[in-house]
């Protein structure tokens, strides 16, 4: 799932950067169905659900101080085969997939662990998820798991727990629809809401899956190298042809083939949303096929112990590698020498050096702030005229009273009570998880986690005094906890025991985000995929990795740009086979091709 929200109160500890290294699940005893890089959790949930029989001992925790093993520092002057600046999902993919190729690579984060907006913190005896709690690629099957293959790539796995539902929508009219993890069900489900447009529902829902499928049957490698490429095309010749034809599409445009009632039609758009930020009409169509069958093939599976337990395991499986992770470690700029990228200044002002610099940031951040002294190459001002930054998130954080929820609440809802014209306006519609209707570990006893977020513009915060910015954060905070009241649960008011709010500012202090976006999405209704540029950049040695790269946002987007950028950059170091001749022609297509967006 692709929506989430960011870190809201974690603030840094002063000193030295610490290099680290340390395994989260190294003390549980957790028993389940080992599958290569994720367990299965042999535990009954609610009452389908009922509580974990055990406690995860956390292992770091920002109430107190931050203890960190390992060295004390790293060498400024070794050359490094790759630095990765930002160790979110995709930027720990990539480092990961380059360290088991046999690469030295070297991660730079500016906070004191890893993850990012795939994060965590601990307060007061909670675990909250700084982003969102809904995980695909985390299956035991398939091609598209590809979280279960980046732990497995540096010997880790992680127990999960099945979620039933991957989210049950309240939308207007009163359309209520559960997605259940069972595609059958799902389709029973919305084919009773409308029953008229049955055909239309199978055809919609069967050209995603043509996508999906497709997809999952490649071994996937970057688009950007052309041995692996056709390699692919005439092993799959069938299966890469349909990628090809859905490239340009759109999810709206593909639904209105088949479907004609506004209500559905509606519904397609909150799925798409919860995919892009966006409505059908500008989610590719290849995201929304990835996304929308992924939910049901492999299944939402949470990781017990909270979600920031993968990234954490990542950096532990770098380090097992012989590479490197530097906490505290702000990159303020990327060193340019006769063109080409050769290392990174960090706020102490140290410098490192490597052969290439991969880029976790943004493309806004890296080529806007990163990058000051440079010219923006051509490609990036394209990218800029046919994206614009997402908007940011109000997020909320919440430890309640257990029994203010009713039996079998699921774990994820989509709230839109009674305008679908609100979708996508600030604070319109609301997202919620609450993540320990699955695993009760993450609360003290008899209390459960709400985790909710709605889009909020940056600069409705901005150029407030600190005392109307807190008394606006409440009174905003407020009216979305009481429509969640309203709709959902009754007394969720009363039943707060904790509660902490973050704004944009907050997520771009904390994330490193320009205008704490949440990433890219179109200015207008896009052609597919076609202009979201992939990991290579107008900057030789320069990599970009994560959201503002194909195939976009969503932790299995992000996973999949990571393990794409570690094949392109390992081809260019020589950890891979490469042709130069066919490089330089494939490269010259795909950036002609996106000049067509």
């Amino acid at each position: 799932m692709n929506l989430g929200c960011y870190q809201t109160v974690l603030f840094p500890t002063e000193g030295k950067s610490d290099f680290s290294s340390w395994n989260p699940l190294k003390n549980s005893q957790l028993k389940g169905n080992k599958i290569s890089g994720v367990k299965f959790s042999n535990f009954q949930v609610s009452q389908r659900r009922k509580c974990i029989p055990m406690k995860l001992k956390s292992l770091l925790s920002v109430d107190s101080a931050v203890e960190i093993e390992g060295k004390e520092g790293v060498n400024t002057g070794s050359k490094y085969d790759a630095i990765v600046i930002g160790s979110g999902i995709g930027g720990l993919v990539a480092a990961t997939q380059l360290a088991v190729k046999g690469a030295k690579v070297l991660v730079l984060e500016k906070y004191v662990i890893p993850g990012g907006s795939s994060g965590y913190y601990q307060r007061d005896g909670y675990t909250f998820d700084v982003g969102s709690s809904v995980m695909f690629g985390f299956s035991d099957q398939g091609n598209l798991n590809l979280i279960t293959q980046a732990l497995a790539a540096v010997g880790r796995e992680m127990d999960v727990i099945p979620d039933p539902t991957t989210v049950h929508f309240h939308l207007p009219n009163n359309l209520s629809v559960q997605v259940h993890r069972e595609y059958s069900e799902f389709i029973n489900e919305l084919t009773s809401k409308f029953p008229h447009e049955k055909e239309g529902i199978l055809k919609f829902y069967g050209e995603c899956w043509k996508i999906f499928n497709a997809l999952n049957s490649l071994q996937l490698k970057s688009l950007e190298e052309p041995i692996y490429l056709f390699g692919q095309f005439f092993q799959k010749p069938l299966e890469c042809l349909t990628l090809a034809y859905y490239l340009p599409q759109n999810a709206g445009d593909i639904a209105r083939k088949y479907v004609k009632d506004p209500d559905l039609l509606s519904f397609i758009d909150a799925e798409c949303f919860i995919v892009s930020t966006v409505n059908a009409l500008r989610t590719p169509m290849i995201n929304a096929g990835m996304v929308l069958c992924d939910r049901h093939f492999g299944g939402i599976n949470y990781p017990v112990g909270g979600v920031g337990g993968i990234a954490k395991s990542l950096a532990e499986g770098l380090i097992d590698q012989g590479s490197e992770i530097l906490y505290k470690a702000n990159v303020t700029n990327i060193i340019i020498d006769q063109g080409k990228a050769v290392g990174v200044k960090i706020s102490d002002g140290r410098e490192f050096f490597a052969q290439t610099i991969i880029s976790n940031a943004t493309r806004w951040d890296t080529f806007g702030k990163l990058l000051k002294a440079e010219n923006l190459p051509k490609e990036e001002e394209n990218f800029q005229k046919v994206y614009v930054k997402a908007p940011s998130f109000l997020s909320i954080h919440m430890g309640v009273k257990a029994d203010v929820l009713p039996p079998d609440t699921d774990c994820h809802h989509f709230v839109l009570e009674d305008d679908w014209t609100r979708l996508e306006e600030p604070y319109g519609s609301i997202f919620l998880s609450i993540p320990t209707v699955l695993d009760s570990s993450l609360a003290p006893k008899g209390r459960h986690i709400l985790h909710i977020f709605t889009t909020s513009p940056l600069e409705d915060w901005e150029g407030l005094p600190p005392k109307d910015y807190e008394a606006k954060k409440e009174l905003i905070a407020d009216e979305i906890i009481g429509r969640l009241e309203k709709k959902l649960f009754p007394g969720l008011k009363s039943s707060i025991v904790f509660k902490e709010v973050g704004t944009p500012k907050t997520h771009r202090r904390y994330l490193a985000r320009d205008m704490g976006t949440y990433g890219p999405m179109p200015r207008q209704i896009p052609k597919g995929l076609l202009g979201m540029p992939f990991n290579t950049t107008g900057i030789s040695g320069l990599y970009c990795v994560g959201d503002s790269c194909f195939p976009g946002q969503g932790v299995i987007a992000v996973a999949f740009s990571g393990v794409m950028c570690a094949h392109r950059v390992a081809a260019d170091i020589g950890l891979e086979k490469k042709s130069p001749i066919l490089d330089a022609a494939l490269l010259g297509l795909l950036g002609w091709l996106r000049t067509l967006a």
